[in-house]
Protein backbone atom coordinates (compact mmCIF):
# COMPACT_ATOMS: atom_id res chain seq x y z
CA UNK A 1 0.00 0.00 0.00
CA UNK A 2 1.36 3.38 -0.97
CA UNK A 3 1.96 6.01 1.59
CA UNK A 4 -0.33 8.89 0.82
CA UNK A 5 -0.58 12.57 1.62
CA UNK A 6 -1.62 15.91 0.35
CA UNK A 7 -0.50 19.62 0.30
CA UNK A 8 -1.76 23.01 -1.29
CA UNK A 9 -0.06 24.14 -4.62
CA UNK A 10 0.93 28.21 -3.21
CA UNK A 11 1.83 31.00 -5.39
CA UNK A 12 5.77 30.93 -5.44
CA UNK A 13 4.79 26.79 -7.41
CA UNK A 14 3.87 28.74 -10.38
CA UNK A 15 4.89 30.21 -13.60
CA UNK A 16 3.96 32.92 -15.84
CA UNK A 17 1.03 30.57 -17.18
CA UNK A 18 -0.41 30.04 -14.01
CA UNK A 19 1.04 26.46 -14.10
CA UNK A 20 3.00 24.30 -11.25
CA UNK A 21 6.71 25.73 -12.98
CA UNK A 22 8.31 22.17 -14.02
CA UNK A 23 11.23 21.89 -11.32
CA UNK A 24 8.79 22.53 -8.54
CA UNK A 25 7.42 19.03 -8.93
CA UNK A 26 10.91 17.62 -8.12
CA UNK A 27 11.00 19.84 -5.27
CA UNK A 28 7.45 18.45 -4.26
CA UNK A 29 8.29 14.68 -4.24
CA UNK A 30 11.32 15.03 -2.30
CA UNK A 31 8.82 16.81 0.59
CA UNK A 32 6.41 13.77 0.26
CA UNK A 33 9.53 11.68 0.42
CA UNK A 34 10.83 13.05 3.34
CA UNK A 35 7.28 12.85 5.27
CA UNK A 36 6.76 8.81 4.07
CA UNK A 37 10.19 7.98 6.46
CA UNK A 38 7.79 9.15 9.67
CA UNK A 39 5.05 6.30 8.14
CA UNK A 40 7.37 3.79 6.74
CA UNK A 41 10.08 3.51 9.51
CA UNK A 42 8.98 6.18 12.51
CA UNK A 43 11.50 8.19 12.12
CA UNK A 44 12.05 11.74 10.72
CA UNK A 45 14.31 12.29 7.62
CA UNK A 46 16.48 14.46 9.38
CA UNK A 47 16.94 12.17 12.00
CA UNK A 48 17.90 9.88 9.76
CA UNK A 49 20.42 11.83 7.79
CA UNK A 50 21.98 13.57 11.31
CA UNK A 51 21.33 10.68 14.07
CA UNK A 52 22.15 7.73 12.27
CA UNK A 53 24.42 9.21 9.30
CA UNK A 54 22.31 7.64 6.57
CA UNK A 55 21.59 9.27 2.62
CA UNK A 56 19.43 8.62 0.11
CA UNK A 57 20.76 10.70 -2.87
CA UNK A 58 19.04 10.33 -5.92
CA UNK A 59 20.75 8.70 -8.69
CA UNK A 60 17.90 8.21 -11.40
CA UNK A 61 14.96 10.07 -12.30
CA UNK A 62 12.19 9.62 -15.22
CA UNK A 63 9.25 11.73 -15.09
CA UNK A 64 6.00 11.67 -16.90
CA UNK A 65 3.66 15.61 -16.92
CA UNK A 66 0.65 14.17 -17.69
CA UNK A 67 -1.58 17.34 -16.25
CA UNK A 68 -0.97 20.90 -15.32
CA UNK A 69 -1.27 21.35 -11.36
CA UNK A 70 -2.86 25.19 -10.55
CA UNK A 71 -2.34 27.70 -8.04
CA UNK A 72 -4.65 27.03 -5.38
CA UNK A 73 -4.89 23.08 -6.46
CA UNK A 74 -4.74 20.34 -4.00
CA UNK A 75 -1.35 17.63 -5.16
CA UNK A 76 -2.17 14.43 -3.63
CA UNK A 77 1.00 12.23 -3.50
CA UNK A 78 1.27 8.43 -3.14
CA UNK A 79 4.76 7.29 -3.10
CA UNK A 80 5.49 3.66 -3.24
CA UNK A 81 8.45 0.97 -3.33
CA UNK A 82 9.34 -0.61 -6.80
CA UNK A 83 12.54 -2.17 -5.73
CA UNK A 84 15.16 -2.47 -2.58
CA UNK A 85 18.15 -3.69 -3.86
CA UNK A 86 21.28 -4.47 -1.81
CA UNK A 87 22.66 -0.47 -1.82
CA UNK A 88 19.84 1.25 -3.74
CA UNK A 89 15.75 1.87 -3.57
CA UNK A 90 13.29 2.47 -6.54
CA UNK A 91 10.64 4.32 -5.71
CA UNK A 92 7.91 5.32 -7.70
CA UNK A 93 5.71 8.65 -6.96
CA UNK A 94 2.11 9.60 -8.62
CA UNK A 95 0.73 13.33 -7.96
CA UNK A 96 -2.70 13.55 -8.56
CA UNK A 97 -4.97 16.90 -8.52
CA UNK A 98 -7.89 17.13 -6.21
CA UNK A 99 -10.05 15.89 -8.92
CA UNK A 100 -8.31 12.50 -8.53
CA UNK A 101 -6.43 13.20 -12.21
CA UNK A 102 -2.71 12.04 -12.69
CA UNK A 103 -0.63 15.00 -13.13
CA UNK A 104 3.03 13.78 -13.03
CA UNK A 105 4.51 10.31 -12.18
CA UNK A 106 8.61 9.58 -11.67
CA UNK A 107 10.51 6.65 -11.12
CA UNK A 108 13.69 7.55 -9.17
CA UNK A 109 16.51 5.26 -7.51
CA UNK A 110 18.28 6.15 -4.70
CA UNK A 111 21.23 4.94 -3.51
CA UNK A 112 22.25 4.51 0.33
CA UNK A 113 25.07 6.00 1.78
CA UNK A 114 27.15 7.13 4.63
CA UNK A 115 26.51 11.37 5.31
CA UNK A 116 30.25 10.85 6.55
CA UNK A 117 31.35 9.63 3.47
CA UNK A 118 28.90 10.35 0.83
CA UNK A 119 30.51 8.88 -2.21
CA UNK A 120 30.66 5.26 -0.88
CA UNK A 121 27.54 3.08 -0.82
CA UNK A 122 26.32 1.16 1.96
CA UNK A 123 24.08 -2.18 2.44
CA UNK A 124 20.16 -0.71 2.76
CA UNK A 125 19.85 -1.46 6.43
CA UNK A 126 17.44 -4.51 7.57
CA UNK A 127 15.45 -2.22 9.65
CA UNK A 128 14.87 0.47 6.97
CA UNK A 129 13.86 -2.10 4.65
CA UNK A 130 11.66 -3.71 7.26
CA UNK A 131 9.46 0.00 7.01
CA UNK A 132 9.46 0.27 4.03
CA UNK A 133 7.76 -3.19 3.30
CA UNK A 134 4.72 -1.05 4.05
CA UNK A 135 4.61 0.12 1.01
CA UNK A 136 6.04 -2.08 -1.31
CA UNK A 137 4.48 -1.91 -4.53
CA UNK A 138 3.39 -5.65 -5.44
Amino acid sequence: MAFATSRRIDFPMIDLAGIVYYPRFWDLAHRFYEESWEYTCNIHYNELLQKHRIGFPLVHSEANFLHPLSYGDTAVCNISVKNIGNTSITWFIEIFNQSETLCWSATQTTVCTNMDSIKDKIPVPEWIRNGLSKIFLE
